[in-house]
């Protein structure tokens, strides 16, 4: 990846070897309150969002309800929103797009190919959020660098060109899934049930399975593409998203 924020050699270079809640406190205070933390409300994005509410009360917090995710999600949702005395901005795919697709391919259309899961990607999650991400100057994810392959290089502060220019802070990137544990547990903060029943990585229900002990931890997350070379959903790429995904 190109960019300066990415290289390491541009103005983020110090952030990107500062500690979660310093580069936090950065971003917050200089973009609140167009900055946002995309949280699906996996156990990386509980351990951010426990540190933004400390941080900033009143930090925006938008999660993309893609109308197809486990109940035990949901439920964390709300359970946030009491803890947290917050309201989170649920961006759901636009309806007409859904029916459309769903029309022409079927519900299940992902089961049929890797385009396909993509379309459906690009219509429940990428197009959502690049709405939300257009009334922003910033946003805030979980990533960690060893959660996937496709991800060993991600910074604390990026430049997303994927999403027009738009700053991306990724301030847990260097954490072990052992510090996130770690985290959840002295801050007591609460985190998707499915985490104790072998999901270390949860999406959509139709679309995520609970993975063995042996297995990578993103076995679960689309399991049926043994053979595709990227398992993402245009989410956090560093190209621009595909046709499908903007359609």
């Amino acid at each position: 990846m190109s960019n300066e924020a990415r290289t390491g050699n541009g103005p983020y270079e110090e952030l990107n070897k500062a500690g979660a809640e310093e580069v936090l406190k950065w971003a917050l205070g200089r973009f609140h309150p167009n900055i946002a933390l995309a949280s699906s409300f996996g156990v990386e994005d509980m351990v951010v969002l426990d540190m933004i509410r400390e941080l900033n009360p009143e930090a925006r917090v938008f999660s993309l309800d893609t109308q197809r995710l486990h109940t035990e999600t949901y439920d964390l949702l709300h359970r946030a929103e009491q803890k947290y005395s917050l309201n989170v901005e649920r961006m759901k795919p636009q309806e007409d797009a859904v029916e459309e697709m769903v029309r022409e391919h079927g519900l299940n259309l992902f089961y049929d190919s890797v385009d396909k899961r993509k379309m459906c990607c690009g219509v429940r999650k990428v197009e959502p959020l690049k709405r939300v991400l257009s009334t922003l100057q910033a946003w805030i994810t979980g990533l960690r660098r060893d959660q996937a392959a496709t991800r060993t290089d991600v910074h604390k502060i990026e430049v997303d060109k994927a999403f027009g220019g738009i700053i991306k802070v990724n301030p847990i990137a260097d954490w072990s899934s052992d510090q996130v544990w770690d985290y959840i547990r002295a801050h007591e903060v609460p985190y998707n049930l499915l985490h104790d029943r072998g999901f270390p990585s949860i999406g959509c229900e139709p679309c995520t399975r609970p993975v063995k002990p042996d297995e990578d931890p993103r076995a679960g997350r689309w399991w049926w593409e043994q053979t595709a070379g990227q398992k993402e959903c245009g989410l956090h790429v560093a190209d621009p998203p595909s046709e499908a995904a903007k359609n």
